[in-house]
Formats: structure tokens, sequence, C-alpha cells
């Protein structure tokens, strides 16, 4: 069973239980209906990444979706959190990609989104011999991976919430 599709969603829950506040998450990103079975991080080869609308029309009530997940919470108040899931893609798209979740506090929503995509990138170069330095900046490397024309697309969606 390799996944021909993928989509990303994200959304925001707040109340005073964690599972009501994942539950609202769930529904604020429109897959509050399905059974989520976590599974880890790799872009099928050949998969197509659509749009969430088209995604979802996909998925229907009851449905077991098998789902790569980021998830943060607190009960701390004013406390700025992240989850994010960063994409890397090979630009031969007979080759796996990786997909990366991040969960962090007190980070913006860029600077989360930036680090899980970078996590992305950096395990599909090592899997492509991409050479990388792990101390350049994320701008350096984005730089060396589109001059190595081994990666094609690198990208992220991150919630963040306080």
């Amino acid at each position: 069973m390799v996944p021909k599709r993928i989509f990303f969603t994200k959304g925001v829950g707040k109340h005073r239980e964690r599972l009501t506040s994942f539950e609202l998450a769930l529904r604020d990103a429109g897959i509050a209906a399905q059974n989520l079975v976590r599974v880890s991080s790799i872009f099928p080869p050949q998969c197509k990444l659509i749009a969430r609308s088209q995604g979802l029309k996909f998925l229907n009530p009851g449905e077991v979706v098998f789902a790569v997940v980021a998830e943060n919470s607190t009960h701390e108040p004013h406390r700025l959190l992240a989850a994010s899931i960063g994409v890397a893609i090979p630009a031969d798209r007979n080759t796996y990609g990786y997909l990366s979740e991040h969960h962090s506090f007190g980070e913006t929503e860029d600077a989360a989104g930036d680090y899980a995509e970078e996590l992305a990138a950096e395990m599909l170069a090592t899997t492509l011999n991409v050479e990388f330095d792990p101390d350049r900046s994320w701008d350096e490397k984005k730089e060396i991976y589109r001059i190595s024309n081994k990666i094609v697309r690198t990208a992220n969606v991150t919630q963040s919430a306080v």
C-alpha cells in the first residue's frame, strides 16, 4: 500500500482538556471524522503533493487514514508553541523523499517551519549523496540543494499558537 497523493493540513484547538483541544485542532484541520494512524516520515516515490481542498475530497467519515502528525500542547498561559511538518521531494520521482516533524516552544511559525523543512532536506540529501555542512545557514544549504539538481522542492506546513 503506497500512497499516490499526499496533502498538508493544519489546525488549532484550545481547551482546558488536552484531548478536547486535539479534537478541536483536528476539526480545524478538516480531518476529525477520520481514524488517523501515525506513520513515519517517507514521501513515497511518484507520490503527488496536492492541495488540502483536493485531498479532503478523497476522505470519508470513519476511514482509516495514514498520517505523519506533528502536534504540541501546553497548559501554560501565553506560551508560544508550534508544530511543523517539512517535506523534501527528490528530482527523480522514482526515489523517495522525506517528511519531518518538529515541535517547539518559544519559536515563531517561520522559524519552526524553516527548521522542519531543513530537517527533511538534510535527511534526503544524505540519501542522495549531496554534501552539506550542518553549520551552514538554511539559505546556503538551499542553494547547494538547488545547484545539485537532486532535490526539486522543499516546503513546510506549520501551525503556531499562544
